[in-house]
């Protein structure tokens, strides 16, 4: 017996698409806003290409997992050495091919950033 040939309408009735789930792109944080980490490594890591700068980065080890990731430092200048311990938020930076977590200044052994007048509540300034 030969078989029909579906119509368009029956072939999208047959195969319904499915649902992509949506990719947790800061998943070492496993749903917190922030995650508290101990430092391994300070290094320097040059942007992608049309930018050119030395970016301050971590590398991190988290204090409840066995997992490690590298993580922006944002401001001018920082107190960070090895095994100094610190806050960690999402949030990716652009020109930085993998890094997923930055610092949060002003919040354990990483000092606020002198200085600052604009945009301060980033980098742990408090109002006079």
């Amino acid at each position: 017996m030969m078989e029909k040939m579906l119509t368009k309408i029956q072939y999208v009735i047959k195969k319904t698409r499915k649902i992509r789930k949506k990719k947790n792109k800061t998943y070492l944080l496993h749903k917190c806003p922030q995650k508290k980490a101990t430092c391994v490594k300070i290094l320097l890591m040059s942007p992608k290409k049309p930018n050119s700068a030395l970016r301050k980065v971590t590398r991190v080890a988290f204090t409840t997992q066995k997992r490690k990731a590298y993580c922006y430092i944002p401001g001018i200048k920082h107190n960070l050495q090895k095994f100094s311990t610190i806050l960690l938020r999402g949030g990716r930076t652009k020109d930085l091919p993998g890094l997923r977590y930055k610092v949060i200044r002003g919040v354990a052994d990483l000092k606020n950033v002198y200085d600052r007048w604009k945009a301060r509540s980033k980098y742990g300034i408090k109002k006079e």
